[in-house]
């Protein structure tokens, strides 16, 4: 019943592939059946009770040797039960794989090499490299010779931490006859690959020109990718480049998107706009957000402002909604080459796209038009300019050239160029006051600073915090200081929390002019949470005449605020 049984199933496999191969012949094309596909388990099928007649489809003769021998091999123990250890291996079944191995054991059936390089498999799969090792004993043992297939399996089967013997395995290939191919060293390599050993890696990928040999694509781009994640961003350009120029074969999107965020995190600006190119424009990838930020920053530090263009048209086809972190780099790229007019531009820009934005957004533009009172003039000419051509003016780019001015410490070019802005149909805003009221505090201008107060809420402003605290200072600036308590109660009483510096002037002030108020001002410093640092505690047990020895480190190192 069983070798019945047998004879039926391996039928009807064979009448499945003749089949496969007459479709394959009509259509012109070849196909092949894997080892997997003819598996077949005598034990699990019962008699067919029915036989297709002869005369239904007569076999073409070029195909009768090929059933022929397809029959002779599939009938022989050994092949039967090869079957079914690739058939349970394709499945995953590793443990079924070796109960079949134990099935052959105990029948007494002689192993060949397509059984160990299966049972080598199962051990690639588990990562048992000692048991591989063992199997391949046993196998040389036995009078079996093995093939580059067993060594590839054996290879396969090391751990990471095993990966010193691969020169071991590549002498025995060699005793044997076996040259490595390019099967052989993509193993080998993405082993390496795998284990983060690019050292290792490269140095097999340098062997295979001399031996004649390519790498596949596999291997380039596992070696590509490795080098890409590990920061060797060069590297990883480079040899996507070489593999695409000596190759017909072409890297996957996914690699050059690797090989392009690595660029762009290294702020490597050559590498970044070959590959941004090659991805988005060759190869049609569209890059994510984050992808795209990092290539930002890149355009920002080497003034590519070209390419952050192109990144902000790329987030808007990803739907990506605009956000003042994905315009501050196209300024910042703009100022590397002094564009100070499209930079100036960009506000309007932002303000008509509904990003909110603020005067750090304009932190480029200050650097290079707060180096003297020419760049300063220069920017207003470049406004100037804009408001002739027809566009709007955002008061951030007004407010910029306010701080620059007030930062050289022209008082009156800043408040030439608040007075003007009504030509250019700006309105000021409450930052635009407040970096006035600084220079009123730098120059000791009481007066000037009353009348900017007073203009600003004509102007329907509401003050802030860094009004108040700015007026405090201005008050403090004189010898009749008293306007300065009325402010900080002012302060208290629009709910506002009054800021360090506020009570830190107080203090210094009372305690220079020996006014022991200065106490009840560290009491309610101590009260809205803040603490009495050395410095103000030297200051205040000196009576004001020193801070302390590390008063010049600490004072230099304090920023202004603006």
């Amino acid at each position: 019943m069983l070798a019945s049984s047998s004879r039926n199933a391996l039928k009807r496999a064979q009448h499945k592939i003749w089949h496969a191969a007459v479709d394959a012949y009509a259509v012109g094309q070849r196909r092949y059946a894997s080892a997997s596909q003819l598996a077949v388990d005598p034990t699990e099928y019962a008699s067919p009770n029915f036989i297709a007649p002869s005369n239904v489809l007569k076999k073409p003769s070029f195909l009768r040797h090929v059933d022929n021998n397809l029959s002779g091999t599939a009938r022989t123990p050994v092949a039967r039960y090869n079957m079914l250890l690739a058939n349970h291996l394709d499945h995953g079944r590793t443990r079924a794989a070796l109960g079949i191995v134990q099935r052959m054991k105990d029948e007494g059936i002689k192993p060949d090499v397509t059984t160990y390089n299966r049972i080598l498999d199962a051990c690639a799969r588990e990562v048992l490299y000692p048991e591989a090792r063992a199997v391949l004993e046993d196998m040389l043992a036995v009078g079996v010779e093995p093939n580059r297939q067993t060594f590839h399996s054996l290879m396969k089967s090391l751990s990471s931490m095993e990966l010193h013997d691969i020169p071991d395995i590549l002498k025995t290939m060699e005793r044997w006859s076996i040259r490595p191919n390019e099967i052989t060293y993509e193993i080998i390599i993405t082993r390496f690959t795998e284990a983060q050993r690019l050292e290792l890696a490269l140095e097999y990928l340098a062997k295979l020109a001399p031996a004649g040999l390519s790498p596949t694509l596999i291997t380039a781009s596992a070696i590509i990718t490795t080098a890409a994640s590990l920061g060797f961003s060069r590297l990883a350009l480079d040899l996507a480049a070489a593999f695409e120029q000596t190759s017909v074969r072409r890297l996957d999107g996914e690699v050059w998107v690797d090989v392009l965020v690595s660029c762009a995190e290294s702020l490597y600006a050559e590498g970044t706009l070959r590959t941004w190119r090659k991805v988005v424009h060759e190869l049609n990838f569209l890059p994510d957000e984050g992808c795209c930020i990092q290539v930002l920053h890149t355009a920002a530090r080497h003034g590519l402002s070209e390419l952050a263009l192109d990144v902000i048209g790329v987030l808007k086809s990803i739907n990506i909604v605009w956000c003042e972190h994905h315009i501050a780099p196209v300024i910042e790229a703009m100022c590397h080459h002094q564009e100070l007019k499209d930079a100036l531009l960009m506000f309007d820009f932002m303000r008509k796209n509904d990003i909110a934005f603020t005067l750090e957004t304009a932190e480029p533009i200050f650097d290079i038009i707060s180096k003297d009172t020419d760049a300063v003039d220069n920017a207003w000419g470049e406004l100037e300019v804009i408001h002739e051509e027809g566009h709007a003016i955002d008061v951030v780019a007004l407010n910029v050239i306010i701080k620059a001015a007030i930062s050289l410490h022209d008082l009156q070019r800043a408040v030439g160029t608040y007075k003007a802005s009504t030509k250019l149909d700006v309105k000021p805003d409450v930052d635009t006051f407040n970096l006035l009221l600084l220079g009123c505090v730098e120059a000791r201008h009481r007066e000037l600073g009353d009348k900017l107060l007073s203009e600003m809420k004509e102007e329907g402003i509401r003050p802030d915090v860094t009004t108040y605290e700015r007026m405090v200072r201005l008050c403090l600036t004189q010898s009749m200081y008293e306007d300065a308590f009325f402010y900080l109660e002012e302060m208290k009483s629009l709910g506002m929390v009054p800021p360090r510096i506020v009570y830190e002037a107080l203090i210094r002030k009372l305690v220079t002019v020996g006014d022991t108020r200065y106490k009840l001002a560290v009491e309610e410093l101590k009260e809205c949470g803040y603490e009495v640092t050395p410095r103000l505690k030297s200051y205040i047990d000196s009576g004001g005449a020193h801070e302390g020895p590390a008063s010049q480190q600490a004072a230099a190192s304090e920023p202004v605020l603006l």
